[in-house]
């Protein structure tokens, strides 16, 4: 690969974000200037923040000469509905040309081709010659450029844009992008298109003809009678289309490619210009006469005044932490100034404190803010006095501050960075009404990269990431009776622990984001993870109704059977004793009862966990068996139909659970507060607590379950033919798996085979086995073999897994998720065959879990082009989703849910299975399912 790396900027996206941005300015002559100054701040930033990652050799900014161009002439109504740009940016555009040369930096523009065009033959020009190019910009119509050497930077979002992520918006790849923006038009540049055709449906067509004139030739296949009437009627529009799009690649290069290197910026250009312009504050920016260098060798765009705003990201390492230097943030020119430098750094680190860890019912306490490493503030919003006598401090109203944080966290070109930002949101959301976008999650980030590693809390990742110990909460709000809530802590106090909360999330940022392309982990950072975070948000937020006196019923009923059951424990005991004891049930059982096989631990209480229970079980042993079930009941009662009745929010009626992203190391979501991912479905009991899950009056509940995905997973991971012959059919799996291995289909037959199914998925021994099915080893290991005999890929897969989580430490998803077990060469045999147990379930689990992510993140946009917007999708528990709706609306809701949920591996994965999905509705949860 070549070591010249071309950047091509996109002018004119700039300019008009940078209009649009910031409020009127004028420049020391009195001509406006609002966007002359955001433009050249942003160039600043880019070029500097570019140096610091992936510094190009070779740079030039690209604008529109006129808005007359070789369209026109093939088209008169070519962009014909555009309005003219408002009056006070036109006197901008000759100033924002001479900013760009005032950098030193090509600005190439050519009458009759668009920026567009020019773009496009510097890049064929580049790529021809060996080079990489990276074009500065997210446009639509440039993506069609992608390709192995080039991709796209967005500098709004903070991403690069690849051959992914045209696969993940359109649904083609790059080279037919063209084709799908012809179909579709395009009604901002008045791109004709086929009416009727929106991207869905043009991407469906090349995906399903091939392009755009096999399309239309094929016109006699397309089912759908409007569609195909449009097609026949507008195709010669479709064809203009489609020429309207393409980019001229062919025209010569108005600067050749060697003239666009950068050879160092002399900041006597741009001092010149500045002062011109009056703008001072990044005048004060600049210091010393000659270019400056980076470490690395490369030219850097000038050398910066000391505490300049702009400068470079030092290496954390080399900035110590100093809460001294915090900044409490107590009146409202501290908090514009603030502001003001997270716009002008295009990025900030954000934190909320509260008095809550509910984000549903906290109440926000304050924010902190983090612009650089070291360079933190917190604005204290509703702090109190600790004591009668104590007296508040002075604050920003809480409504003044939220008004002015509102517009820099809701900025689209502003990246919001946070740890467990989903927490963040709520709060804000609530509180203020404020949709925090875009954003990144080092919390996430972590995950992605090191799922198995150790914990992703801020905390942990500090020390180990950044050799730094962080305050921790109960030095600040002491612990048990003495505890006090956040807002009574002093504002001195209050600022070191949330500024550094906020300091440290930025510092963790700089480390991670840049190893996920380097590591493989960007496709399930932006394409699965990341996207999610709204949408768990907004469920949080939406909760599920919870009948209290169903739960009361249930939980009488329970404490009834609790009592039954220990009745007739206490019977077989020989007397009473406490049941909950381990220590007095171990002496019933095997020094009063005699029972063989009891052993003692390090204490020298004897075990009587539930695997020591179901072997006495196993053995007919009845006091097991009724000790088994009086722990499922009580269990039962104490976590579920006892606390949560304490859990449902007094304000809404609700329960609002908290899902967790960054815990289950496969991928698969958990939640607390309470946890439904554990209630037991196998169990009568256990079924009976989703009845008091209920819809809200006039509402229904939805239950959508994927069908047996891991298996269909399997089928396709391990590519069995038989398996995958019978998911295709619909066949029953179970039953087949029975004749395959046991030669015939009976209830017994069909119960094992189930058993064995999803047993094998998850590495069972054949020790393991033998437990489950109540057989003996030899006859385990021999329906193992069987079963590895007729379905020989399954046993290929476990073995290639194996062999790759032993060479490379982790496995891998479909879509490149992670899992690190780096026990999986332990000198201890338990340890390691655990991880080669967790190895051979992951991929597979792990699969399930991004597939139903990506299903929940398309999910609302679904529903809402359906015209089902106010479907709420309220849980995820495993492979099911739960949604409240109308009644009237479940038969085209089904429709979307089903749609969007079988799809849900397209297009980065084309599964070789259909994937089920079973859906049911009713008044409550339990009914539904």
């Amino acid at each position: 690969m070549s070591s010249k790396h071309l950047y091509l900027v996109d002018g004119s996206g700039y300019i008009f974000r940078a209009y649009h941005r910031l409020p009127p300015l004028t420049n020391r002559h009195g001509t406006p200037a609002g966007a002359v100054f955001g433009f050249t701040t942003m160039l600043w930033k880019l070029i500097n923040e570019l140096h610091q990652s992936d510094g190009p050799t070779h740079l030039a900014v690209i604008l529109d000469a006129s808005s007359k161009t070789f369209r026109n002439e093939m088209y008169d109504q070519y962009k014909a509905h555009r309005p003219p740009p408002p009056e006070d940016l036109v006197p901008q555009f000759p100033l924002i040309r001479d900013a760009v040369r005032a950098f030193s930096v090509p600005c190439i523009e050519e009458l009759g081709l668009e920026a567009d065009d020019i773009i496009a033959c510097y890049s064929e020009a580049a790529l021809a010659a060996g080079w990489q190019v990276t074009i500065v910009s997210s446009d639509k119509d440039l993506m069609q450029l992608i390709r192995p050497g080039l991709d796209l930077l967005d500098t709004m979002n903070n991403r690069r844009l690849g051959r992914e992520h045209v696969l993940e918006k359109f649904g083609v790849e790059p080279e037919a992008l063209g084709d799908v923006l012809a179909l579709m038009g395009d009604s901002v540049d008045n791109v004709p298109g086929v009416p009727g055709v929106g991207p869905k449906t043009a991407s469906e067509l090349i995906r399903t003809y091939g392009n755009l004139e096999t399309v239309l030739a094929s016109t006699d296949q397309i089912k759908k009678p409007k569609l195909k009437q449009s097609l026949i009627d507008h195709a010669d529009n479709a064809r203009l289309s489609r020429e309207l799009v393409r980019l001229k690649c062919d025209s010569p290069l108005p600067e050749p490619l060697d003239g666009l290197e950068l050879k160092g910026l002399p900041p006597e250009p741009l001092r010149a210009f500045l002062e011109d312009m009056g703008f001072k504050s990044l005048l004060s920016k600049i210091q010393g006469d000659g270019p400056a260098t980076l470490p690395g060798g490369g030219p850097t765009m000038l050398a910066l005044a000391p505490g300049a705003e702009e400068k470079p990201a030092p290496v954390v390492e080399q900035v110590p932490f100093n809460h001294k230097d915090y900044e409490t943030v107590v009146d409202e020119a501290a908090l514009d100034r603030w502001i003001a430098e997270g716009f002008a750094c295009g990025r900030i680190a954000v934190d909320t404190e509260t008095d809550s860890k509910d984000p549903v019912r906290a109440r926000l306490v304050g924010v902190s803010l983090a612009t650089a490493p070291g360079k933190a503030c917190y604005i204290p919003l509703a702090h109190v006095g600790d004591g009668l006598l104590s007296e508040t401090p002075t604050q920003i109203p809480m409504a003044v501050a939220i008004a002015k944080l509102k517009p820099l966290l809701e900025a689209p070109d502003i990246l919001k960075i946070g740890q467990n930002i989903k927490y963040d949101m709520v709060v804000f959301e609530r509180n203020g009404g404020i949709r925090v976008a875009p954003y990144d999650d080092t919390m996430l980030l972590s995950y992605d990269l090191d799922a198995g590693l150790g914990g992703h809390g801020m905390d942990e990742l500090a020390k180990r990431h950044l050799d730094h110990a962080c305050i921790e909460f109960k030095t600040v709000c002491g612990t048990g009776k003495s505890q006090i809530s956040f807002d009574k802590v002093t504002l001195d106090v209050a600022t070191e622990y949330a500024a550094e909360d906020a300091d440290v999330t930025l510092r963790l940022w700089q480390r991670l984001k840049g190893r996920l392309a380097s590591e493989a982990a960007t496709r399930v950072y932006e394409l699965v993870d990341r996207p999610l975070v709204p949408v768990l948000a907004d469920m949080e937020m939406a909760g599920i109704k919870v009948d209290r006196e169903e739960l009361a019923r249930l939980s009488a009923e329970f404490a009834g059977e609790a009592a039954r059951l220990e009745a007739l424990i206490h019977a077989e005991a020989g007397g009473p004793f406490t049941v909950g004891s381990p220590k007095q049930l171990g002496d019933i059982l095997f020094d009063k009862m005699g029972l063989k096989g009891g052993r003692k631990g390090k204490t020298g209480v004897y075990s009587t966990d539930v695997t020591e229970m179901e072997r006495l079980a196993g053995e007919g042993v009845a006091i097991a068996r009724l000790v088994l079930d009086w722990r499922q009941i009580t269990k039962l009662k104490s976590t579920y139909t006892d606390s949560l009745q304490g859990e449902i929010n007094p304000a809404t009626g609700r329960v609002h659970t908290c899902f967790s992203m960054a815990v289950a190391q496969t991928g698969r979501l958990s939640s607390t507060d309470p946890n439904l991912q554990n209630i037991p479905i196998r169990t009568e009991h256990g079924r009976r607590i989703r009845d008091a899950f209920v819809a809200e009056p006039g509402k229904v509940i939805l239950s959508a379950d994927y069908s047996q995905i891991e298996l269909r997973l399997a089928a396709h991971m391990a590519d069995v033919p038989a398996l995958k012959d019978a998911f295709a059919r619909g066949d029953d799996i179970h039953a087949l798996t029975a004749q395959e291995v046991f030669g015939e289909v009976t209830r017994d037959t069909r119960a094992r085979a189930k058993t064995i199914n999803f047993s094998i998925l998850y590495g069972i021994s054949a020790f393991g086995l033998s437990g489950r099915l109540e057989v003996s080893r030899a006859e385990a290991q021999d329906m193992i073999n069987r079963y590895f005999a007729r379905f020989p890929g399954i046993n290929h897969y476990i073995a290639a897994t194996l062999d790759q989580v032993r060479s490379t430490g982790f496995t891998t998803t479909l879509f490149g998720r992670k899992t690190h077990l780096p026990w999986i060469k332990s000198a201890k045999q338990g340890e390691r065959q655990s991880a080669e147990r967790q190895a051979i379930n992951a991929p597979i689990q792990g699969t399930s879990a991004d597939i139903i992510k990506r299903a929940m993140v398309r999910m609302n946009p679904a529903l809402a082009a359906a015209g089902l917007g106010d479907v709420r999708m309220l849980l995820q528990v495993h492979d099911e989703l739960v949604f409240e709706l109308d009644p009237g609306q479940v038969d085209a809701a089904s429709e979307v849910i089903r749609s969007v949920m079988a799809g849900a591996a397209e297009p980065i994965v084309e599964l070789s299975v259909p994937l089920g999905v079973e859906i049911g509705t009713g008044p409550s949860w339990g009914a539904a399912h």
